[in-house]
């Protein structure tokens, strides 16, 4: 291998030793409280973080005979990956320690989760994204079953691995038809196969399986089932990290695939697309209402955010893609912050997970109240927050497509998700309080929220920054 393609792997190969380093270090360190773990983690993503963004370059290079590529896209998402695992293990560590769980496993199945995140950005073979898909995957049901001694944990990462398994044999499945169909394995050439030979009714039997795979991943429906209740039965530090970065990765296989490997089938898997959209802003939204949990109420906040994500998918154009990138790095934000909310109103022994533990939350923590309001109104699209944009910019590309009547049914469900958005800000203002006492909150652990819930509505007033980045990532 010349090294010109090790420059281009090293930041995978920086952070599958200092992960191997994490690993050994938790297994020799005599610290009870796994501090040397953490530590390790962060300063893993922190140096991978500083190699992303040195070799930074928006030309395509390739590395392992054309298996990986590294591109504006991937540098991107990448480094908004590492950052978004940074304030994750900052969340987590206090959720982990306030419940007596906190184990240096936690933040080595969480390096190789990224790890497997990186590799499925910069998949440029269908080889690649199943190798990736599957260190990432197996990682996360692992740290969905990290607390052994909860029952409804075990139930979930059981139901997470077998859907999940069913998942993955789908898309092994799909993968194996179109190279049957096509003879190779690289994306460009499965596109340069099926547009050359007439091959296409049998390359969209693959493709039916491919989608499936990918939906599952994304959460959309009607692949949706493992989500809700993963979300609710996993330690809330596990939820918060499958809540945010994964979708990343996720959006970046659906861009491979569907993009850089299937772009010949547009208007089959178009089509396809369409339909997953709709259904899961349906379906979302309006079994989010009714929902008194809110790790579920987010579960099905997700699957909603989904919905619309498809849509710059939908669109089929540059401009598109770009509007859905910019969207999955808006929902990963603001997710993370919905869950480390949820996380600072916690206790030792004790989730806040029900809608009633934000009752008087405005009257007990001003400052903390606040901050979620913004994740709310971000999350509901209300303008000037980032949430706002994010939709925005893909109605826009849909509405640009021609898809007037897709774009109308996007606002029509985004209003009915307002309503249990809009619902916890209410019980934070205007109820009485269950609990009179204040949040116990570190002063660490609300600076970094606050930047979090802030960083929201500082994008949402000068989006073009962000947006500006995608658009590198998708040259019209």
């Amino acid at each position: 291998m010349a090294m010109s393609e090790l420059a281009i792997l090293l930041p995978e190969i920086m952070l599958l030793t200092l992960a191997c380093v994490t690993l050994l270090g938790d297994i020799f360190s005599d610290d009870s409280r796994h501090g040397a773990a953490y530590w390790l983690a962060q300063i893993s993503l922190v140096v991978t973080a500083l190699l992303l963004l040195g070799g930074f370059d928006t030309t395509s290079q390739y590395a392992v005979s054309g298996m990986f590529v590294s591109d504006a896209m991937s540098g991107i998402l990448k480094f908004v990956i590492c950052i978004i695992g940074i304030f994750v293990f900052f969340y987590s560590r206090e959720y982990l320690n306030r419940h007596d769980i906190l184990k240096g496993e936690y933040f080595v199945l969480g390096l190789f989760a990224i790890l497997g995140m990186m590799v499925l950005v910069s998949a440029n073979n269908l080889l690649t994204i199943y190798l990736g898909l599957e260190l990432l995957s197996l990682s996360l049901y692992a740290m969905v079953a990290i607390h052994r001694e909860s029952r409804t944990a075990s139930e979930a990462a059981i139901k997470y691995f077998v859907l999940g398994a069913i998942a993955s044999g789908m898309l092994l499945y799909g993968i194996s038809m179109l190279y049957g169909v096509t003879g190779s394995l690289e994306l460009s050439a499965v596109a340069a196969a099926i547009t050359a030979a007439d091959t296409s009714t049998l390359a969209a039997f693959g493709l039916v399986f491919v989608l499936i795979g990918v939906a599952f991943k994304l959460g959309a429906v009607p692949f949706h089932m493992w989500l809700p209740d993963v979300y609710e039965g996993a330690p809330t530090s596990v939820t918060l990290f499958i809540g945010s970065a994964p979708k990343l990765a996720a959006f970046a296989m659906a861009i491979r695939l569907f993009v850089d490997g299937l772009g010949p089938l547009v208007q089959d898997w178009q089509q396809m697309l369409m339909i997953l959209s709709v259904l899961s802003m349906a379906t979302g939204n309006l079994i989010a209402i009714a929902q008194t949990n809110i790790k579920r109420m987010l579960a099905y906040s997700t699957i909603a955010h989904v919905g619309f994500l498809l849509l710059g998918l939908v669109s089929g154009s540059a401009g598109g893609y770009a509007g859905s990138m910019f969207y999955v790095i808006s929902y990963a934000l603001m997710s993370m912050g919905a869950f480390a909310m949820i996380i600072i109103l916690g206790r030792r022994g004790m989730e806040a997970d029900k809608l009633d533990d934000f009752s008087g939350l405005g009257e007990r923590s001003p400052w903390l109240a606040f901050m979620m309001l913004i994740l709310m109104f971000s999350m509901a699209g209300i303008p000037p927050f980032l949430g706002f944009w994010a939709k925005w910019f893909v109605l826009r590309e849909v509405i640009q497509a021609g898809f007037v009547w897709i774009a109308i049914i996007a606002v029509i469900f985004a209003i009915i998700g307002a309503f249990y958005y809009l619902r916890v800000v209410k019980l934070m203002y205007f109820d009485e309080p269950v609990d009179s006492s204040a949040p116990e909150c570190p002063l660490p652990l609300r600076t970094v929220v606050s930047i979090n819930g802030l960083a929201l509505l500082l994008l949402g007033l000068s989006p073009g920054a962000l947006m500006s980045l995608c658009l590198l990532a998708f040259p019209a």
